[in-house]
């Protein structure tokens, strides 16, 4: 990359920043802009962020038999589109064989390209050590839904060239809590999700280096005890992180408040979830993993009624903007959920705008809210990923789906 210099107000102090990069690295970052009456034009910069959840997008499912590794550089450029640039694709509930194909190909792809290999820091396996009961399986295939098998997981790991780097399974089923000390020693964090577990259950997990509480309060049954459930133990676990879908749809704004404030920002993460058939129009789609209906406000739910959701459509973005205004955060509080805290989680780098160091900025337009839509709106104008440049001829929207 040629020299590169733009300007910005910084989305953390809200001061002005003119950033010099070149040979993929942050040459200099200086307060004095060009031209300082162009400040109230100037867009934001911000860090680029990082999803622990995607499943896919315009209708390819990462566990799916037909994913290339053309396909997946394809989805790592929309993502970067609205301001991911790093993301873990994540594995549903599939038979073994699927899950081999996958990770094969998303081995390839990290190999196939730099710049690839540096987006994809890992993956995450969601499944199929899941709970097969009602509710707390979600939309995965009850069929599929199997007991933890260290041996299965390391052929898999084997497959992945090691790049597993979060697996989620439900606590209470029988080898749980030995499939997780071997895991936490293999440096694998075990993420608690899609469980009908007992409080003591979820305590053995923590005690045995469970680190994660994945989409909590998600992937649990409809119905729960007011008091003894799976989502209090989580949250009042302080040795487990836990992640969140803020788009809107699968958290009501208050339990989002209550659960974050509960869990406390420093512990919380936000992800997006996205569905293989995020992106697409209102409709049914037909999938291996399962159908999925795209509903005219955007929600992805299982065909035939609205309780359970199968998946997000909403980009990452769109959860920073609803956390920001529904749990009453500042801009830099909201953002580090979706950047600095997953990178402190997996133990990558958070910086993003650090001199000699590759950049990870995001250059965005915010829409204020209004009385009828309070949820600001956020549209990336340009992404800069180490040496990958982004630039967006009409900004992307969070509300919507990159074309």
């Amino acid at each position: 990359m040629s020299a590169v210099v733009i300007q910005g107000l910084r989305y953390d102090t809200g001061q002005p920043a003119r950033v010099t990069i070149e040979d993929g690295l942050v040459r200099l970052v200086t307060g004095r802009v060009s031209d300082p009456i162009a400040l109230g034009r100037l867009p934001w910069l911000g860090p680029g962020l990082l999803d622990l959840q995607v499943n896919g997008f315009g209708g390819q499912e990462f566990a799916s038999k037909s994913l290339t590794v053309e396909k997946v550089s394809f989805i790592a450029e929309k993502l970067a589109e609205f301001g991911v640039t790093r993301f873990l694709p994540t594995l549903t509930t599939q038979p073994p064989e699927v899950f081999e194909h996958a990770l094969s190909v998303l081995a390839k792809a990290r190999e196939s390209d730099r710049w690839l290999g540096k987006a994809i820091p890992g993956f995450h396996l969601e499944g199929p050590f899941i709970s097969p009961e009602e509710g707390a399986r979600g939309a995965h295939p009850r069929e599929f839904c199997r007991l933890p098998d260290w041996d299965l997981f390391c052929r898999w790991q084997d497959v992945a060239q090691g790049n597993i780097r979060i697996i989620t399974l439900a606590p209470e089923l029988p080898g749980s809590v030995e499939f997780i000390e071997k895991a936490t020693v293999a440096g694998v964090i075990v993420g608690i999700g899609h469980t009908a577990a007992s409080a003591s259950e979820i305590y053995a997990a923590v005690q045995a280096g469970a680190r994660l509480s994945t989409h909590l309060g998600n992937g649990c049954q409809a119905v729960l005890h007011r008091h003894h459930n799976p989502i209090w133990p989580q949250l009042a676990e302080d040795r487990l992180w836990a992640s969140f879908i803020a788009d809107g749809h699968h958290l009501p704004p208050p339990v989002l408040k209550s659960m974050i404030r509960a869990k406390g920002l420093q512990r919380s993460i936000l992800i997006s979830d996205l569905s293989g058939q995020a992106g697409q129009p209102p409709g049914i789609y037909r999938s291996p993993f399962c159908d999925v209906e795209v509903l005219e406000d955007g929600r992805l739910v299982v065909p035939g009624q609205r309780e359970y959701l199968a998946g997000a459509s909403a980009p990452l973005l769109r959860g920073v903007a609803v956390a920001r205004a529904y749990v009453g955060l500042e801009w830099h509080e909201a953002f580090a959920m979706a950047s600095k805290h997953p990178a402190q989680l997996l133990g990558l780098s958070e910086d993003w705008l650090r001199e000699g160091e590759p950049p990870n900025i995001l250059l965005f337009e915010v829409d204020e809210p209004t009385e009828e839509n309070p949820v600001p709106g956020i549209r990336v104008q340009e992404v800069i990923f180490g040496e990958k440049r982004f630039q967006l001829r009409q900004p992307a929207s969070q509300t919507s789906s990159p074309s």
